[in-house]
């Protein structure tokens, strides 16, 4: 049997709740009617007494406060406040009507914008995903309205050095937002286009003065995906983003010797010389770059931890295409020492690092390329130019035979290592035939790989130490040489198919020849033997191979500069 006492109690609510209810729709049936409405402060006061009663009245309050906004600049402070209120209270169905309506505050009044976007952004950390579905919504409401002013608030959320964020957690829910829903839609946010893609780059360009490394990839990924930095840009453009990325590298700093063993620097070093090779290639300088290297990082280069010299020889491998030849002249000397270093004498007994080997070849002869004279007083040459620079009239012999006698002991230890490898592919070819597990064939198939990848290693060595024996060399200084961790461009036509009257494609420049049909090398060759054929012999490192740009601990901010 109900309780009497109870069942009054509800009945009285319910004529509260609906007492509360008819007066907020006869307040905006008033408003709506009225011509200038101005006039009805009443009416738009009782809307927020409204929003202190029932949890309907409430979200019809929530609704209504917004739409009527702009009549009441008098209580104009009060409106927001009653709004933020209705946001703050516990029943869910209030709090997702209060911030349906904050868009609305700026429809006709944009200086409030700023103001509330960042009361949106709080409520990015909202845990109900309907809340946080509609505080989205909101947000990209506002980006429509007014996208420069809603992106200029957003990442004041994000930080940047002079200004950092206060909130790491509401941080982090700006960038997702950014990440996931705004950078998807650039083509139909950024309007007027080349306004706006500038207006977000200067606001990233700020903001990743102080991010982590994922971070300043997820900026770079976007920007170079914007009009203004696509195919058609002028090499300006490219120059601006290896700017960017040149001060996220701090050139400007010199490598700390004593604190060598941070590997923080030297990686983030690394990470940004392979995001800015693909504006090299579109005419952006890697100068900047270059001369780092030489007047920092080679000079320390055997105090760099083990697992980072391979890295930093396949960046500058790679980068060394892209050279101008007064870059090539000052750092060849660098490399012309590490080459002698790492390239044994004939039967001297020396272990040779291969695929170290085969980055120095590679920078070598880019390098010399552009700056051929430069190698007369460096290995003995005698190429003519007809500059002071040749140097002819000086006795460098030395220096030609002792460089000579070290390709001779290269070549020497890469054809015995080439006929090791190619017994360990034999036996390899004989183990997987029969293997019984799956795991088992996983296994030989990555011996398979890492052998393949040696003997591309060892065949790339081989091309370059040959023409090097001459006293006026020619260098290669075209992609002929596909490096040993590189994909392998793939042919137009199937290598198995033969045109009519037509020949099968010649062996690839690299010399690799039929034992590079046999596997493509996935990464540089792992330092851990990749069968026992190979025993004895070293490839590269003491770590597993290296991708490209990963920037391994650079997690950290501060400055921008802590990446641990």
């Amino acid at each position: 049997m109900r309780n009497p006492a109870a069942t009054a109690t509800a009945t009285a609510t319910a004529t509260d709740d609906s007492s509360h209810i008819e007066k907020l729709y006869e307040f905006g049936e008033r408003l709506n009617e009225s011509k200038d409405k101005s006039q009805n402060v009443k009416d738009y006061q009782g809307i927020m007494d409204a929003a202190k009663t029932s949890i309907k009245a409430k979200q019809l309050a929530a609704q209504l406060i917004p739409r009527f906004f702009k009549f009441f600049p008098e209580l104009s402070s009060q409106a927001v406040e009653t709004q933020i209120d209705l946001i703050e209270q516990e029943e869910l169905g209030v709090r997702v009507q209060a911030i349906r309506g904050l868009p609305l505050f700026c429809k006709d009044t944009p200086e409030y914008l700023s103001k509330i976007v960042d009361i949106l952004v709080q409520l990015l950390a909202a845990e109900e995903i309907v809340e946080r579905d509609a505080v989205h919504k909101a947000l990209m409401s506002l980006l429509r309205q007014d996208v420069k002013a809603s992106l200029s608030a957003l990442f004041k959320h994000i930080g940047t050095v002079e200004e950092p964020s206060t909130d790491e957690l509401i941080r982090e829910k700006v960038l997702s937002f950014v990440r996931d829903k705004v950078f998807p839609l650039k083509a139909e946010l950024l309007r007027p286009q080349e306004e706006m893609e500038r207006h977000i780059t200067d606001l990233i360009k700020k903001s990743s003065e102080d991010v982590t490394g994922a971070e300043f990839r997820m900026f770079m990924d976007f920007l170079k995906k914007l009009s203004i930095f696509g195919d058609k840009a002028p090499s300006e453009r490219m120059k601006e983003l290896v700017g960017i990325i040149e001060g996220q590298a701090d050139l400007d700093s010199a490598f700390d010797v004593t604190h060598v063993s941070d590997t923080d620097h030297i990686d983030r070093l690394i990470s940004c010389l392979y995001m800015a090779l693909p504006f090299f290639l579109r005419g952006a300088s890697s100068s900047r770059f270059l001369n780092y290297l030489n007047k920092h990082i080679i000079p320390v280069f055997d105090k760099l931890p083990e697992e980072r010299k391979l890295d930093l020889l396949k960046a500058l491998a790679e980068i060394s295409p892209f050279t101008l030849p007064q870059d090539s002249r000052q750092i060849l000397p660098s490399v012309v020492q590490l080459l002698k270093k790492y390239m044994p004498r004939r039967k001297s007994g020396e272990e040779m690092n291969f695929t170290y080997v085969e980055c120095l070849l590679y920078a070598f002869h880019h390098l010399a390329h552009k700056a051929p004279n430069a190698t007369n007083s460096l290995c003995g040459y005698k190429i003519v130019t007809g500059q002071p620079s040749d140097r002819l009239g000086e006795d460098f012999s030395e220096y030609y035979t002792d460089l000579t006698e070290r390709l001779s002991g290269v070549e020497d230890l890469t054809r015995a290592t080439m006929k090791k490898l190619t017994q360990g592919m034999a036996e390899q070819n004989k183990a997987m035939a029969a293997a019984k597990s799956d795991e088992a064939k996983d296994s030989i198939k990555t011996q398979k790989q890492n052998t393949t990848t040696g003997l591309r290693t060892c065949n790339n060595i081989l091309a370059m130490t040959k023409p090097l024996h001459s006293k006026t060399p020619l260098f290669i200084g075209d992609k002929s040489i596909n490096l040993s961790w590189k994909e392998v461009a793939k042919p137009s036509v199937p290598s198995t198919a033969v045109s009519a009257g037509g020949k099968r494609p010649a062996a690839t420049a690299n010399g690799s020849g039929n034992m590079e049909k046999k596997g493509r090398g996935a990464g540089g060759m792992q330092n851990q033997l990749v069968s026992r054929a190979l025993e004895g012999i070293s490839y590269g490192g003491r770590g597993s191979p290296r991708g490209r740009g990963r920037g391994r601990g650079w997690g950290g901010r501060g400055r921008g500069r802590s990446f641990r």
